[in-house]
């Protein structure tokens, strides 16, 4: 990363470069990567893709807009990181709805610790969908990754016995669910299983594999079997439902996914009970009718496995005439 700033905050065009290779780094719903991005020295935009919109699994497109989220993140993390600040504004047009942030990079300051950390994670982090190892993850790493939830106003509620045993139940129903509808099956199978040379989706190489333990289920992305782990287990809720709310939960469990990364957890999503609406709503008053649970979290140690791919950036890079000026 080239640590040289151009004057008055504003990035140089291999830095903005950087930076986006860095957003595109992001998790998303079955690797579909559902972001583009118009850039110049001066501002970065984010915008939606909504040809990569899940219709069947994510109808409201609320999880596209917690992968965006994610990869604004990762985005402002990779220009905190250059000594920049990145101001930024969500939502910034009414009548451009598909525009979801501006980022302006800012003044120039001394390269906060801490961001420093985070985006040395983005490269590194990547979703795990093996079986962990049954080693329990420190109470102190729970606690900095409820802190990270917090720091980008989001929460990670505490979830007593019976929560967990009735999250574990609202897991397997949702599957159930989704497994026997078959639009849902054909929208899955369509991204997931894919030959190495594709640049999204999920390949067999990076699907998860069945474990003996009968703990948690997870989806199964081309074994044959739905794997079965003993993680530990997490909901990310926020305090409202709003785009703009989800977008924030997106980038509150980007920060999440890297703290975890940097102390040597594994983490991969349970994605079933929030994509089906009746269980999220019960997921919901199991939370107390406080949050509104956004997604659903594994951590652990578990063994490497294979990378999803990522599109290149001429595939997600809007032309802008002042980005080559």
């Amino acid at each position: 990363m080239n640590l040289h700033v151009a004057p008055a905050g504003r990035l140089g065009t291999e830095q903005v470069t950087s930076v986006l290779r860095a957003a595109t780094l992001a998790p998303s719903t079955h690797n579909t990567q559902p972001w583009l991005f118009a850039a110049d020295r001066d501002e970065i935009a984010l915008y939606a893709d909504l040809d990569r919109v899940l219709p069947i699994a994510d109808q409201d497109r609320r999880e596209l807009l917690l992968s965006c989220g994610a990869a604004l993140f990762n985005l402002r993390t990779a220009i905190r990181a250059l000594g920049v600040h990145p101001a930024t504004t969500l939502f910034p047009r009414r009548d451009e709805p598909e525009l979801l942030a501006v980022v302006r990079p800012r003044t120039t300051a001394p390269a906060d610790p801490r961001s420093a950390a985070l985006a040395r994670a983005i490269p590194r982090r990547h979703t795990n969908r093996a079986p962990f190892a049954a080693k329990p993850v420190p109470a102190g790493l729970l606690s900095l990754l409820r802190h990270a939830a917090e720091a980008e106003a989001a929460w990670l509620p505490q979830l007593d016995e019976h929560q967990l045993a009735t999250l574990d139940e609202l897991v397997r129903e949702s599957h159930r669910l989704q497994s026997a509808d078959l639009a849902f099956v054909a929208e899955w199978r369509r991204w997931t299983g894919r030959d190495a040379a594709s640049r999204d989706g999920v390949p067999f190489t990076a699907a998860g594999t069945a474990a003996d333990d009968d703990t948690w289920v997870l989806r199964d992305l081309g074994t044959g079997t739905a794997a079965t782990v003993p993680p530990l287990v997490v909901v990310l809720g926020s305090f409202d439902d709003a785009p703009a709310d989800r977008l924030r939960a997106g980038q509150a469990m980007q920060r999440v996914l890297l703290t975890a990364t940097g102390h040597g957890l594994d983490a991969s999503f349970i994605s079933q009970p929030v994509e089906v609406p009746a269980t999220r709503d019960r997921l919901r008053a199991l939370l107390g009718d406080g949050l509104w649970p956004q997604i659903v979290l594994r951590f652990g140690y578990g063994e490497p496995g294979a990378w999803t791919p990522r599109r290149t950036l001429a595939d997600v890079l809007l032309e802008r005439p002042s980005l080559s000026a």
